[in-house]
């Protein structure tokens, strides 16, 4: 069983500024990680504009990849935290370690937060309902200023309830992957197993993690507002598709390193950093 250690709510802090201070070590090789991820990403949501069907088939993939380059990147955090430089190739780390199918599990938690949110809205709101919803929010959509009579109709309490459920869960949710990626990438564990201790790891934890999330959030904003202002200029000079590609692209290349950065050493604070080298192993949970 592994050790799970008890930090202080400031543990939190110091993992998002050691995930700022990796990508400083290494703005480079870590940001260009963080480019690529946000790339690929921003080929889904162009190709929206040519063809919804195409739009939905490269969401999909790029969901599917998701958790393969995120554990590509908390290896290259690593790497870089040994010293050594990270490289485009270890996006794909998890491909080449053969540890793809257990990488891929950690979307099962997700699966499973989206089916009960899509019950929860169902039964706080009802189909009825919805359906009604959906056609009071078009209307207002046509109108410049919206009309207090079709916002009275909407069942602001009960979608407010169920956003507050929406944010708990997907904490929650969260909590199984945290440490998850790098335990996986740097030990034999399988993947339901280092899921579990993952979670046990941040309800242990959640004074830290509350932390975590909270600075994070703020970050993302001020970093947010940041490349909004500087694709504002560009955008003057080169039009409003240059600015849509400045802001997915730089708001990729820092936000995504820090975050994988500080999962990496979020994980060697609560479960401990192995230094042999992770062999090589196949199947979810051989």
């Amino acid at each position: 069983m592994t050790t799970i250690h008890k930090l202080p709510a400031s543990a939190g802090a110091e993992w998002l500024i050691g995930g700022l201070r990796l990508l400083r070590r290494s703005p480079m090789g870590l940001g260009t990680l963080g480019l690529l991820f946000g790339l690929l990403g921003l080929l889904a949501n162009l190709s929206l504009q040519r063809s919804p069907e195409t739009a939905m088939l490269l969401q999909l993939v790029f969901i599917v990849l998701g958790p393969l380059l995120l554990a590509g990147m908390v290896y290259a955090a690593r790497e870089v935290d040994a010293g050594r430089p990270a490289t485009p190739g270890h996006l794909l780390r998890g491909l080449q370690e053969g540890k793809a199918p257990r990488l891929l599990a950690t979307l099962l938690p997700q699966v499973a937060a989206v089916i009960l949110l899509v019950l929860l809205l169902y039964v706080l709101v009802g189909p009825a309902e919805l359906e009604s919803m959906v056609g009071t929010l078009e209307k207002l959509q046509g109108q410049a200023q919206p009309d207090p009579a079709l916002v009275a109709q909407l069942p602001v309490r009960r979608i407010l309830l169920w956003l507050a459920l929406a944010v708990a869960i997907g904490v929650l949710t969260g909590f199984f992957t945290f440490t998850a990626l790098p335990e996986m990438m740097f030990t034999d564990r399988g993947a339901f197993a280092a899921m579990g201790t993952s979670f046990r790891a941040c309800l242990r934890n959640l004074p830290a993690m509350l932390v975590f999330f909270l600075l994070t959030a703020i970050a993302a904003v001020a970093l947010q507002v940041l490349v909004l202002l500087l694709a504002a200029v560009i955008g003057a000079i080169a039009g409003a598709f240059a600015m849509q590609v400045i802001v997915q692209l730089v708001t990729m290349a820092v936000l995504m390193p820090v975050i994988t950065g500080a999962m990496y050493i979020a994980w060697k604070q609560m479960q401990g950093s192995p230094d042999a080298p992770p062999p090589v192993y196949h199947g979810i949970e051989a």
